[in-house]
Formats: C-alpha cells, sequence, structure tokens
C-alpha cells in the first residue's frame, strides 16, 4: 500500500468539534486545532469561538504528503488570545494516528475521540480525500513556532496550572506561577505580550486564592486591571479581559463583601454581555448563575443608596436583567427603592413618577397567587400615596387605597403583616376623609386601626405608631425623646423625630404656656434645618413647625417679633421648591388666614403667593377636567381672588385689586388661552423663537387633548410624564422669550394698564362678593378705578337672594303669562337699591356717562348667580313717569373676566365674509328631554330675518348631531343655536347642548380653535350658568363658545321656554339687522339688540324670560 501512495496527498477537512472542556477550567478566547507530520512541521487552523455547548466549528482544510511519515498528531489547544498568542495555550486533547485511521472512512465525514476531560471525551468531526496532485505541496504547513524561553515558560505554565486544577497540588500552582512571573518579568510594559503575560500570572494567582491557597487578591485584581487597559474597546481580547476582571472583583467580594467590588463587577458585567454573541460559551458563563446572577445577587444586598452613583448602580443591574429573567423583579423593586429615596430627600416628581413606573412593572410579575404580591401591591400602594401627598392627584389616592385592600385580603387573620396592612389602608382612609370628608372612610378607617391595635399589645414596638395620639402629652414626648436618643446625629431618619417632637411641644406649650416648651420646638427645628441640605424636600416641615411655634408664641405673648418671624416662615415654608404644590398652597392660605386675623402688613404679599402658587399647581395636570379637581380640592381657597381684591381694597390700592382679581378669577380659561396666544410682534422680533414656541404650545396642546381617551392607568402615566416634560420645554421657551426687552411680561399677570384696555368702549363693573365685604371696582375708559363700597349687602345676604330668585323663576315657570311677578319684582328693586344704585350714581355723577352707553359686568363670587342686568326700582315718581331701570339707562353686557374681553376685541380685527347658520334640534330622541315644538319654526324665522348677503344654511332633524354641529361651528362666522341646554352641576366641562345622537359638550367646544368666529345666539336653557364650585372660573358654554372664538355670544341663565323665547328671538334680529343697513352684520351690535328686544317684547314675554338672556362679550 504504501508504494501505492507515495505519490498521492490526503486532504483533510477539519470540520466541528464537541465536548471542549478545558482541564484548568479556564474561560479560552478560542479554540483551535494542530496538526505535527514531525518534529519539524506543524499545521495550524484558525482559532474558533468556544459555543456555549462547548463546541467549536471551523471548516479548514490542509492537505498532506502520505510519503512524508507514517503517522501524524492531532492535537485541540484552548487559545488565551484571540489576536496575537503568547505561547501555544492549554492542550485539551493529543490524539497519534495512522493515515489509515483517516482512509479507513472513505468520503464521509467521521468523529475522532480524544482521552477524556472530566469524563467526558473531546472529539473532532473530520473528513478526508485522495488527491493526485498538489500545486503546493505541503503549502499548508508550516515551520514549528519559535522555540524560545518565554513561548516555552509560558506553556510550561499552562501546563502546570492544568495539573494544579485537577490535582490540588499547590507545588504544581507554584511552578505555574513561577513560570508565568519569568514570562512577564520578560515582557516589559512596552513588550506586545505585556498583556498576555499580566493575564497568565493573574489567572493562576486567582485560582490559588479562590481554593484559599494564595491570600494577595489586590495585586492579583491590579494585574487583571493592568491588562485591561492595554485592551481597549475594539481590541479582540477586550471582552475576555473585562470578563477577567470581573472574576477577581466578584471572588474578592465573595471572601470580603467588598460593596465597591460588586459595584464595579455589575458596571463591567453591563460593558460586557452586549460585546458577547449569543450562543459563545463567553456569553453562557458571563450570564449565568456564577457570572451575572451572583453580581445581581450580590448588588441586591447592598444597601440603599440614592445617590446618583447609587441610582446609576442600580439601573445598570436592571439592564442586566431583560424581560422574563427571574431576577428582573427583584432589580425593579431595588432600583424602585433607591429612586424612591431619591424622591424623598430631593422632591423631584421625575423621581416619584420613575418609582411608580417601575413599581408597576414589578406588580406585573406578581400574577395572582404570587407569593410576594402582597408586599408589592403595598409598595406601588406607597409610593401612589407619596405622590398623592407631592401632587394631590385623588386617582393616585383611589389607587393606593384599592392596592391597599387587595394586600389586606392577602394578610389573612394571624398573619404576621397584618397589623401592618391595617395601618397603611387607615392611613390612606384617613387622607381621603380630609380630602373628601366622605364619613365612610373614617369610620372604616377607625375600624382597621382597632383591629391593628389588638394585634400590636403594649409592649408591643408598633404599638405607638398604632395610638400615634395619647391624651398623655408627657408620655408622647418622653417617647419622642428616648426614639431622638436611639437616632444618632447622621441617622436618616432623625429630622423627621426633631419635627415630631417639636409639634407635640408646641401642643403643650398652648396647653401650659411653659415658655421652656416653645423654646425647646424652635430650637428643635432649627436642629432639623441645620442637618438637612438646602434643598431637601423636609426642610419645608421645619419652616412649617416654626411659623407654628412662633404663632403659638404670639397668641400668647402678643410679641410682634414673634408675628413677623412667624411670616418669615411662612415665606419659606410656601416658597420651598422641591416640596408639593399641595402642601405649600395649605402653608400659604393658612398665611393669609394669619396675616388676616392679626392685620399684618404681608397679607397682599400672602395672596399673591397663593394665586401664584395655584396657577402653577393647575398648570400641572394634564387635562382640563384634572385642572378644576385641583382648583376646587382646596377649601378655603374658592373666596381667594374676591378676599385678595378685598384686601387691596382695604389698602387702598384700586389697581392692585384689579390686577389680584384678574390673576384670581378664570384660571382655567387663562391657562387654556396661553396656548393660544398670537405672537405677530414675537415673529417680527425673533421668528425663529416664535415658531419654536407655537411648535411647542401645539405639543402640549395635543398632548393634553390626547389624555382625554386614556383609561389604563400606566399609560395614563406616562401620558402626565411627557406632558410635564413638554411643558418644562415650553416654559423654558417663555422664560427665553421675556428675556427680550420688549417682551418681559410676556403671559404674565396682566397690569392694571393693560386691564385697562377692556374698558375702552365703556366702563367694566368689576362686583367683589367678598367675606369681608361687598363692593364694586369701576375700571374707567382712563384714569384710576373708582371703588364703590356697597354697604347695604354682604355675602351671606347675595347667597339668601340665590336661593330666593332660583325659588320665584320656578314659582313664575308655572305662572300664566299675564300673571304679575310680584316676588322677581321685589328681589329685583333688591338688586337696584342695595347693589347697582349706588354703582350707577358713580356712572351719573362720576364719570358723567351717557345714557344708553355701554356698559359690561364682571361679577364675582355669589354676584354671578344674581341677574344684575335686571335690577330695577319699580318705582313710579310723583308725575307718573316710571323710573329707568339699568336697561333703560345703559347697554348692558358681561364679561367673564377682562382679559376675555380684551382678546375678543383684538381677534376682532381679523374679519372674513360672513356666513350664518341656524342649528336646531326640537326632536333629541328618548331620554334628552321633551321636543321642542318651536324650534323648527324658529330656524325658519333666524334664516328669513338674516340678510341675504351671507350664506346662510339651516341645520335641523337628523342631521344635527354632535358632529354635524361641530362642523358648522367651524365653518361659519355666524351662529344660532336652538335646542335644549344643560349645564352639569357635578362636571361643568359636560354641560352640553342636546344633539339627536350625542351631546355636544362644552370640552367638545373649548377643543375647537375658530379665530374667525363673531357671534352667537344660544337659544337654550342653561347656557351662561357658572360653577357652583369654581364661581370665579366662569365655567359654562357661553363662556366656552367666547374662549374658542366667539366675540359675541347671547346667553341664558335659566330655563327657556322655546315658545314664548321665539318672540325675544325674532325681536333681537329685527333690530340687529335693521332694513336701513343692509346686508351689515356688526357682532358688536348684539348688546344693543337685545336690549331693544327685551323692551319691545315686555307685552308678549314674562319677565322671567325677558331677562333669561344677557350677552356676554363685545
Amino acid at each position: 500500500m504504501s508504494g501505492s501512495l507515495e505519490s498521492r496527498y490526503i486532504r483533510l477537512d477539519v470540520i466541528s468539534g464537541k465536548s471542549l472542556q478545558v482541564p484548568s477550567e479556564r474561560t479560552p478566547a478560542g479554540i483551535y486545532i494542530s496538526i505535527s507530520v514531525d518534529s519539524r512541521r506543524r499545521w495550524k487552523s484558525a482559532i474558533s469561538v468556544l459555543s456555549s455547548e462547548e463546541s467549536a466549528a471551523w471548516g479548514d482544510t490542509v492537505t498532506l504528503s502520505l510519503q512524508a511519515s507514517p503517522a501524524f498528531s492531532v492535537e485541540i489547544w484552548a487559545s488565551y488570545e484571540a489576536d496575537r498568542m503568547l505561547g501555544s495555550g492549554e492542550v485539551i486533547g493529543k490524539l497519534e494516528l495512522s493515515w489509515d485511521d483517516l482512509l479507513d472512512h472513505g468520503d464521509e465525514p467521521f468523529d475522532i475521540s480524544f482521552p477524556p476531560v472530566y469524563n467526558v471525551h473531546p472529539s473532532l468531526k473530520l473528513k478526508t480525500a485522495i488527491v493526485h496532485a498538489c500545486d503546493d505541496l505541503d503549502g499548508a504547513l508550516s515551520d514549528s513556532l519559535v522555540d524560545c524561553g518565554i513561548a516555552r515558560d509560558t506553556d510550561a505554565g499552562h501546563a502546570q496550572f492544568a495539573a494544579y486544577v485537577t490535582s490540588e497540588d499547590l507545588s504544581q500552582l507554584n511552578t505555574a506561577v513561577e513560570h508565568f512571573q519569568l514570562v512577564l518579568d520578560q515582557c516589559p510594559v512596552s513588550h506586545p505580550d505585556h498583556a498576555a503575560a499580566l493575564t497568565n500570572l493573574a489567572w493562576a494567582r486567582l485560582e490559588g486564592y479562590a481554593r484559599n491557597d494564595l491570600q494577595d487578591i489586590d495585586a492579583t485584581t491590579s494585574l487583571f486591571r493592568e491588562a485591561l487597559v492595554l485592551r481597549p474597546q475594539h481590541h479582540p481580547d477586550h471582552p475576555l479581559s473585562v470578563y477577567n476582571l470581573t472574576e477577581a472583583l466578584k471572588w474578592r467580594h465573595n471572601k470580603k463583601s467588598t460593596a465597591a467590588d460588586i459595584r464595579e463587577a455589575a458596571q463591567l458585567y453591563h460593558e460586557l454581555l452586549p460585546l458577547c454573541p449569543e450562543g459563545t460559551y463567553l456569553r453562557s458563563i458571563a450570564a449565568g448563575e456564577n457570572g451575572v446572577d451572583y453580581v445581581i445577587g450580590g448588588c441586591y444586598n447592598l444597601p440603599i443608596d440614592a445617590s446618583e452613583e447609587g441610582i446609576c448602580l442600580r439601573r445598570v443591574v436592571l439592564e442586566l436583567c431583560p424581560l422574563g429573567y427571574q431576577l428582573r423583579i427583584s432589580a425593579l423593586d431595588r432600583l424602585a427603592q433607591a429612586v424612591k429615596v431619591r424622591f424623598q430627600q430631593c422632591g423631584s416628581i421625575d423621581n416619584i413618577d420613575e418609582t411608580i413606573q417601575l413599581r408597576r412593572e414589578a406588580m406585573s410579575l406578581c400574577p395572582e397567587g404570587h407569593t410576594d404580591r402582597a408586599y408589592y401591591l403595598n409598595n406601588l400602594a406607597f409610593s401612589l400615596q407619596l405622590r398623592f401627598d407631592h401632587q394631590g392627584k385623588p386617582n393616585d389616592l383611589d389607587e393606593a387605597i384599592s392596592l391597599y385592600e387587595e394586600a389586606l385580603r392577602l394578610y389573612p387573620v394571624g398573619h404576621k403583616y397584618r397589623d401592618i396592612s391595617l395601618d397603611n389602608l387607615g392611613a390612606a382612609l384617613v387622607s381621603r376623609f380630609h380630602k373628601r370628608e366622605d364619613i365612610d372612610d373614617i369610620t372604616r378607617a377607625i375600624s382597621l386601626y382597632r383591629e391593628a391595635l389588638t394585634l400590636c399589645p403594649p409592649g408591643h414596638p408598633r404599638h405607638m405608631t398604632e395610638l400615634d395620639v395619647s391624651e398623655d402629652l408627657d408620655e408622647v414626648i418622653d417617647l419622642y425623646r428616648e426614639s431622638l436618643r436611639l437616632k444618632r446625629l447622621h441617622h436618616l431618619e432623625r429630622h423627621a423625630t426633631l419635627h415630631n417632637l417639636s409639634s407635640v411641644l408646641c401642643s403643650r406649650f398652648t396647653h401650659t404656656r411653659k415658655n421652656e416648651d416653645v423654646e425647646e420646638a424652635i430650637t428643635l427645628c432649627q436642629e432639623s434645618l441645620a442637618a438637612l441640605p438646602s434643598l431637601h424636600p423636609d426642610r419645608y416641615f421645619s419652616f412649617a413647625w416654626l411659623h407654628q411655634a412662633y404663632i403659638s408664641r404670639y397668641q400668647i405673648q402678643h410679641n410682634p417679633a414673634d408675628l413677623s418671624l412667624a411670616v418669615d416662615n411662612f415665606r419659606l415654608a410656601s416658597g420651598h421648591p422641591t416640596q408639593g404644590f399641595p402642601d405649600r398652597i395649605q402653608t400659604a392660605l393658612h398665611w393669609v388666614d394669619e396675616a388676616e386675623c392679626y392685620q399684618h402688613d404681608s397679607a397682599l404679599e400672602a395672596y399673591q403667593v397663593c394665586l401664584e402658587l395655584f396657577d402653577s399647581h393647575v398648570m400641572t395636570r394634564l387635562s382640563i377636567i384634572s385642572r378644576r379637581e385641583a382648583a376646587t380640592a382646596f377649601s378655603g381657597a374658592r373666596s381667594l381672588p374676591v378676599d385678595a381684591a378685598e384686601c387691596a381694597i382695604c389698602h387702598d390700592d384700586l389697581r392692585r385689586a384689579v390686577e389680584l382679581m384678574e390673576q384670581g378669577r378664570g384660571q382655567q380659561w387663562s391657562l387654556a388661552s396661553r396656548l393660544k396666544t398670537p405672537v405677530e410682534h414675537l415673529e417680527s422680533a425673533n421668528p425663529k423663537l416664535a415658531h419654536d414656541y407655537l411648535e411647542l404650545s401645539k405639543l402640549v396642546s395635543n398632548a393634553a387633548q390626547s389624555s382625554a381617551t386614556i383609561t389604563d392607568r400606566a399609560s395614563a402615566d406616562q401620558a402626565a410624564t411627557k406632558y410635564r416634560k413638554l411643558t418644562e420645554q415650553w416654559e423654558a421657551a417663555v422664560t427665553e422669550i421675556r428675556n427680550l426687552q420688549a417682551f418681559s411680561r410676556f403671559l404674565l399677570p396682566p397690569l392694571y394698564a393693560d386691564l385697562q384696555a377692556a374698558a375702552r368702549h365703556g366702563p367694566v363693573i368689576i362686583l367683589i362678593a367678598s367675606q369681608y365685604s361687598c363692593s364694586a371696582v369701576i375700571v374707567p375708559t382712563f384714569g384710576d378705578p373708582h371703588h364703590v363700597p356697597l354697604p347695604s349687602i354682604a355675602l351671606a345676604d347675595l347667597k339668601t337672594l340665590k336661593d330666593r330668585f332660583t325659588r320665584a323663576i320656578r314659582y313664575a315657570s308655572r305662572m300664566n303669562p299675564a300673571e304679575s311677578r310680584t316676588d322677581l319684582m321685589v328681589l329685583l328693586r333688591i338688586v337696584w337699591h342695595k347693589i347697582m344704585l349706588p354703582i350707577v350714581n358713580v356712572l351719573e355723577h362720576v364719570l358723567k356717562l351717557k345714557r344708553l352707553s355701554r356698559i359690561w359686568l364682571c361679577p364675582t363670587a355669589a354676584f354671578t348667580s344674581i341677574p344684575l342686568h335686571a335690577a330695577h326700582p319699580f318705582k313710579t315718581r310723583a308725575d307718573r313717569s316710571k323710573e329707568p331701570c339699568l336697561e333703560d339707562l345703559y347697554i348692558c353686557s358681561y364679561t367673564p373676566t377682562l382679559s376675555a374681553l380684551i382678546r375678543s376685541r383684538q381677534m376682532m380685527k381679523k374679519r372674513v365674509t360672513p356666513s350664518f347658520v341656524a342649528i336646531g334640534q326640537g326632536q333629541p330622541g328618548t331620554g334628552k328631554g321633551k321636543a321642542l315644538l318651536a324650534v323648527d319654526s324658529e330656524l325658519k324665522l333666524v334664516h328669513n330675518l338674516v340678510p341675504a348677503t351671507a350664506n346662510r344654511t339651516i341645520i335641523s332633524g337628523d342631521a344635527a348631531t354632535r358632529a354635524g354641529a361641530l362642523k358648522a361651528l367651524e365653518e361659519n362666522t355666524w351662529v344660532h343655536l336652538a335646542c335644549h341646554g344643560k349645564q352639569d352641576p357635578a362636571q361643568p366641562y359636560d354641560s352640553h347642548f342636546v344633539m339627536r345622537d350625542e351631546h355636544l359638550t362644552l370640552l367638545d367646544i373649548m377643543d375647537k380653535h375658530i379665530p374667525h368666529a363673531e357671534f352667537a345666539f344660544l337659544s337654550a336653557c342653561h347656557t351662561a350658568v357658572g360653577d357652583e364650585e369654581t364661581p370665579d372660573e366662569v365655567i359654562h358654554l357661553a363662556a366656552g363658545l367666547q374662549f374658542s372664538g366667539f366675540k359675541s355670544v347671547v346667553g341664558t341663565l335659566w330655563g327657556v321656554d322655546d315658545a314664548v323665547a321665539k318672540h325675544v328671538v325674532e325681536a333681537f334680529y329685527t333690530y340687529m339687522f335693521h332694513p336701513k343697513e343692509v346686508g351689515v352684520m356688526d357682532p358688536t351690535k348684539a348688546a344693543w339688540a337685545l336690549n331693544c328686544a327685551t323692551h319691545a317684547v315686555k307685552t308678549k314675554v314674562p319677565l322671567e324670560q325677558r331677562m333669561v338672556f344677557i350677552h356676554i362679550g363685545v
């Protein structure tokens, strides 16, 4: 056979290998195959990356001459360098073969098996073929590696190290270390193999440390660190060098519990895993139980660190736990804890939002039946309650209570944590009771606390926290002193105990009047201030208890210095930037009360602070409905605008009274209108800034509108976060605009000089109904405002008057049209004499206002429910002439705010060709109200009275749908609406016009921006009735139309009889479109036309149906 093979060759394909375990258990950079035909000539395959299944693939080919030698050797080697190799590496298996061993398999691939490594045989898959010619005889073979000392010592070190691992003979480890040290000594820093030499020595020493045979882990770690520096990113051996360093850090942490090591290991794994392709051996061990799992577990046991570095670490750990990973829930929990503590230390809403987001995800990983579900329910509930305390969103508290309830069900009677769960739910119910005053909440809370107390008998560690109150203040103080003694100076919760002790000392001072108690209370608060960073949210409580201490002492000792110190701390507490708006607003309201009570000169400042905080607080709300919720959440705030104005009047500052009144009223409209502010002047001065502002305004507006359909709580949170980020950008743009010299007051509350523009065509009369007194302020066309005291009427009188009007109108609606409305006349006579006559006297005798001049009424608070325009003396003079009523003297209009009137006038500058649509729905459908039989005839009547030059349209019956009406509002400049109207007392934004299918709501109207719109006549019930909860917000359908763009609106104060109202409508349009003014459509004539119409129909229409109509706008 040998003779026949002399001129032939073998082509050997090295296909793959499996079960390729490394004897030393060290992680290789790759595996290669070596074939030696004789002592001089050797072939090496490429280095193949080892797979997670300890296999490798090559696909390399070598051509061997059959006459070179009767046998050859095949070796499997582990290489520890992917780039330039130092030595040969570590041998995994070696096999001597003859040519016959190869040729017996024909053309089919076959496996060869090597001696076992840890009882498993490595194997290679090969394939051979005989070839009869070779262009490059033995061209694939090369001389053996240069037989140099560095390579020999390295290979000897690998061999000794492998022997040590398998035999645990310490002498072999020492020999390996000696060899590797010798190599390192011959490879200085500049040597290309320096990093490999460092790594080999470090790995041998690390293994000795892991087996307790060597001790110097610090030097070993330094070797790995030095090697990593020499193998930066993109170096082929960078991933393996990162892994090697993590191994050293993990072992040092394992034995010494060094927190810094596990933190660094986590950061390195965060870098390493993306560098390790899925399916590789390095990836499998790095992502395995002894790799990333160990690091995550080590990080989990670290104390919560709310610093930037600590939170960054927790984020890294979470990223090491992808979706579906078993430890992800723990990583979510620990990151949430760190971010929550960060919130408690810094007060950033971003932190509490993120905490809730993380805990929602953790909850999603705990379905019903999960052993830890109650724990995660409580965590999420607690975070929601924290956000409620900071922002005051009722949905957060409701959800927290729901979660606490579910958690309590999972802690049945006898469970060791039931008392804590009872306490959590009880505290949340108490919070909700304070907001909503629902007796069921406080009843349940008491029941829960009673049960919790039975689980915490006297002597139990939680007994005092469950009681929370003791009849014996001395005992409570002693307990707090003991708690304070146990909390050293740097204890995280020490300041909270200082606050608690201070508050109880203040309470005891009010009973005993012992000065040392209040002195100590003040000292304790000052100590807590000294201990807390300047922006820590809890500094607010230090200021709050300080103002309480000073006020308590002032009430007893009457030292003016104490009142001044109290005010200083009111100022600091209400202005503390990291505390939530609800607490700051409560403090500012308290400041107002104390300043008013003690006639302190800071009262006006306190009102100003309140209004500014309210504005900022309401602006944080995503939807307009949630803004109203925020505005109505503070019981003491309803009268704030009128009380602030009255305070300014008392200080003889009428201009400031007008400014404060405007700033505090119509806040909802003011906030919404900011996003629609025209910027023509800004576009001329700075086009880019104007463009950026308009784009951001659109984004903010769109974010608010798109949130209306979101019902999922997690999605709602995300939408709120997005809105807040956009709002921050919008506010930054506004700040940049204000930095321009000519725009320093851009979107700031207007000054009197700006507001006086509202009186350009006639005086505006602001009627102020304060708890302190009632009065009017007249804003004239020129000059300072005029104050008109109304001493004959008080706030309580106005509330009585409102109720009497309601009853009188209800009674009149059931009377025969010809009957005298005596009750109404009595009430209108009161309105005339006690309210309007003093104002008329100033208009006539001071301002010299001509008869039938226009005036605008701007009622506030309780005045909004009184038909002021209908004030009438109902008196006959001696000459039998009638004394004139208000509407005989002047053309009356209303305006929600001065700004609304100014805005409407500014928009009048851009007029388009008028078009008129009459929309009517007399057959609203089952359950939507009775049929309005006169609607269709009213629509035809209006259509015939409108000038033929205008584009006239009627929409009624089946066409009068919600969508059809909205489309008509957008497309026409003049609108007449005849249908049922309803003011929703519970949610005024749901007030609506009744259409054929769905209601056309106030929110629908507000969502539209119709700058070309001019006039709307609302021949429907209750279209100009305000919100009882927030009367100074003027939230009704007529105001909504004005906000959306209609400059002039006729609305109604109560129910309208469609058959009778038709007479007013006919008279109104007859005067509006006078035959002598063919084709003229002027919306500014509407107030005059309504005045004429109500006079003209006196004999046809009863009093309550004439005075129901009011004009709003230009």
